[in-house]
Order: C-alpha cells, then structure tokens, then sequence
C-alpha cells in the first residue's frame, strides 16, 4: 500500500535525443510544448521510474525522476509540463487538488500503478497528460482515457490542433466545438491567409500555426500495411513535386483508418500529425478518381478526399496514386 510519509527528496535528470520524434514533441493545445516531463516515485518504486525513462524518454526533451514526499507536487508546481505519478491516484489526486487553478495554465498529471497495467490522466488530458498514457501503452498500460472526444474514439479540437501543427488560441470556445466533434458535425478546419480582419463568435476555435504551410499528403491503406510501406509510398509520391518529406505538413485519412499502425508510425517517424476526417467531410471533398470503396463500402476515396479537405485552398496537387498494392497516396497544397 502506497504511502506519503517519506520526506526526503531526489531528482535525477536526462537530456534524450528527440530526433526520433514522439507524441508531445508537437505544441499541445494552448501554445506552450510538454516536453519537460517529471515522474515522481517512491524510492521503492525507482526502478520502474528508472524502465518508464529509458523505454520513452526519447519522445520528450527530458524527463526527470523524483522522489516523493508530502510536498512535492507544490514544491515542483509550473517547472513541467506533466506530472507522471508512479503512485496509487488517490495520492496524486488529493496533492494536486488544492494546486489546480487553470486547465489552460495547470501541468497535466497522469498516474500509473507499478505493475504498468492501468495510465490514468488526472488532469490535462488535452494538455499532454492522455499524450503520456497513450507512450506508456507501449508498455503495456491501458490508457483510461476519459475526455468526452477520445472516450469516443473521436479526434477533438486540440488533438486535431497538434496534428495541425497550431495551437488553440482561444481555450474556451473549445467547449462547443468539441461538442460539435462529438455530433459529427464539425467538419474541416478552415484555413485563411492574411492579412485579414476575422470577427468569430464564442463557438468558434481559433487555431493559429506554429510554422510554415507545407503540403498535406492524404493517404489511405489495406488493412496492415506496414510503416515502410507509407514511408516509401510517401517519398515515391513526392518526387514528381517540388517537395519532399519534409516539406509535408501533416497526414490526411478517414476515420476508417486513424488506427492503422503502420500509418501512426510512418507518421512518427517523420514527426508531423495525423488528422482523420469523417465520412460526411470525404464525401463533400470527393476527389476526382473513381475508387472502388465507394462501390463497395459506400465510402469515397480517401486519400484524394482527405487531401482535398486538408489542404489551405482545397487544391489537389497530385491525384491519387497506388503503391505496392498497399497504400495510396494523394498531395493536396
């Protein structure tokens, strides 16, 4: 039974590569980036701590270790961007509560017992703490993730923001626009240049970019297609372009498709997101080559499609091709 009467404290830290990309290597969702991460363990527990920095600490720019004691949240309060609790949640739970001020400002926490099986975001879903569940399910924890869109297996405002590489600037129209997600009805992200004036209403996000406009590749797969196979279809694609992998912006699919792990990998790999559109979005953006899923599963062709409703203009650079009978691949600008 999990304890808080040790007083004593220690921190170890590292500096890790974060060439290999990662989750919270993208601007979470009110423009600041959670990669400063801290786990706080018992001295019982350090060499779990010790697992969880090896097996994910390359996804963030650091994470430290530290010793729990009865002030330790409060003595570390605002110096990271996520909390992750080695500890029963109760603790976590009761520590944090009176520190807790605002969603947008307040560090995520997320706790996960020692035996890895359970990662629980506490607070900060959207703010990195569902982001840290989601690497340490490489290890075997079951992310219980329960903010509304992803309990819903639905991709909300600020994951699509990070996969956009663009961060919320407006946090509390995400209420109604996350609402909006949940009844499918939110459709694409529109896209505008300036210079402009834009007057939105309390129920609209504002997202605003983090870098430069890039391509969209908009991609779709058989089932189990291998990250190599994205990966190449990718490169192959944009050699006939003026660009090349890192000129892409992010990864366009359908909903069908969001959960293909190869696609996620590719996508890893090369550091940029991935946004998933619904039917309804597809079938208003439809590409102009006829595909066979819409024939047999009624579904318009994705990768076509989700590069048309991706793109700033809604143009598409390049039409859809097919690649090792496995992945298509489609560039919209």
């Amino acid at each position: 039974m999990s304890t808080d009467t040790n007083d004593s404290t220690e921190t170890t830290s590292t500096d890790s590569d974060d060439s290999n990309g990662g989750h919270c290597s993208t601007p979470d969702s009110d423009g600041e980036v959670a990669e400063e991460i801290a786990i706080i363990s018992f001295e019982r527990k350090m060499d779990i701590a010790e697992e969880i920095r090896a097996r994910i600490g390359d996804r963030y720019d650091s994470i430290d270790i530290v010793e729990y004691h009865g002030e330790v949240f409060a003595e570390h309060w605002g110096e990271y961007d996520c909390f992750v609790g080695l500890m029963a949640s109760g603790i976590a739970m009761r520590k944090t509560a009176p520190l807790l001020d605002d969603k947008w400002d307040d560090p995520a926490v997320c706790v996960v017992d020692e035996e890895l099986t359970w990662a629980i975001p506490i607070t900060g879903g959207h703010h990195g703490a569902n982001q840290v569940a989601q690497d340490l399910a490489t290890m075997g924890a079951v992310p219980a993730m329960t903010t509304a869109s992803e309990a819903a297996g639905k991709q909300g405002v600020e994951e699509r923001a990070k996969a956009l590489d663009t961060h919320v600037v407006n946090g509390d129209s995400t209420v109604a626009t996350n609402l909006a997600v949940l009844d499918e009805n939110l459709g694409p992200v529109a896209r505008l240049d300036g210079p402009r004036a834009v007057m939105v209403g309390d129920d609209v996000t504002v997202l605003k970019r983090n870098s430069d406009d890039g391509v969209v590749l908009g991609t779709g797969s058989v089932s189990g297609a291998k990250k190599e196979q994205f990966l190449d279809a990718w490169r192959r694609t944009l050699e006939g372009t003026e660009y090349d992998l890192g000129d892409v912006e992010f990864v366009a699919t359908g909903t069908r498709k969001e959960d293909e792990e190869g696609l996620l990998a590719a996508a890893e790999e090369l550091g940029v997101g991935v946004v998933s559109f619904e039917k309804e979005t597809l079938e208003e953006f439809e590409g102009p080559t006829p595909s066979r899923s819409k024939e047999l599963i009624g579904w318009p062709g994705i990768a076509e499609a989700s590069a048309i409703a991706g793109g700033r203009e809604h143009d598409l650079l390049v039409e859809k091709e097919r690649f090792d009978e496995a992945v298509t691949v489609a560039v919209g600008r």
